[in-house]
């Protein structure tokens, strides 16, 4: 790889783990490579022209430009979302515990009609699923309201987290079958750390992609953006 476009590539690493947008990055990588461009004409290896220290360079530059960045916050997101997850399973377990004598008795089934156990599995299984969404979106929305993106986050969550859960239910099932259907302790937090797995895998994924090249371009002047500053 040409020497220019590996620092190239270091430095976009860095300013992506910094939180700059996709916008900005690309305006302050077409800058860099004019100016690593000229000193290598002059016989200056680009890292030497950056002090050595790649990473600190690519910070500075974003600073002294100006740049907006969005702090992904992946720790407080994870444990808002999983915090609400779970309260939002008890609730929902607790309503169906409370309400099913309700609902038998006031639907009273005849006997003769069998109800699919499609039905039956989606029903209960279904409405505390949806609790646990809701627990860990109105969790994130509500707690993290003054983090960037949040919004957006939110809405990715509603999405990627019920296809989640239609992923890992099979797998779930598969595990329980597997035991025999156990209630041994260890089974039942093992499945229940799949569960929550896949949720995290989800809520992550979902603060991944909202913060992804969504970032507005900040007003870069030329005089910012341009200019190698060794350290």
């Amino acid at each position: 790889m040409d020497p220019i476009d590996s620092v190239l590539a270091e430095v976009d690493q860095a300013w992506r783990a910094y939180g700059v947008g996709s916008a900005d990055r690309g305006a302050l990588a077409v800058d860099l490579r004019l100016d690593l461009q000229a000193a290598a004409a002059d016989g200056v290896d680009p890292v030497q022209l950056l002090g050595g220290d790649v990473a600190g360079f690519a910070r500075r530059l974003a600073d002294e430009a100006g740049v907006r960045r969005v702090r992904r916050d992946y720790g407080p997101l994870l444990g808002t979302a999983l915090i609400g997850a779970v309260l939002g399973g008890v609730l929902g377990y607790g309503i169906l515990t409370a309400l099913y004598p309700l609902f038998v008795r006031m639907i009273d089934i005849p006997r003769s009609i069998e109800v699919p156990i499609q039905v039956a599995v989606a029903v209960y299984y279904g409405a505390p699923a949806a609790l646990i969404v809701a627990g860990a979106v109105i969790a994130v929305r509500l707690r993290l309201r003054d983090v960037p993106q949040v919004r957006k986050t939110a809405l990715m969550m509603s999405l990627l987290m019920p296809a989640a859960g239609i992923l890992i239910t099979p797998i779930t099932m598969a595990f329980a079958w597997s035991t025999d259907y156990s209630t041994a302790p260890e089974v039942v937090v093992a499945e229940v750390a799949m569960v929550l797995a896949a949720l995290a895998g989800a809520t992550l994924l979902a603060r991944r992609l909202s913060t992804r090249d969504h970032q507005k371009p900040s007003d870069i002047s030329p005089t910012d953006a341009t200019g190698v500053n060794p350290a």
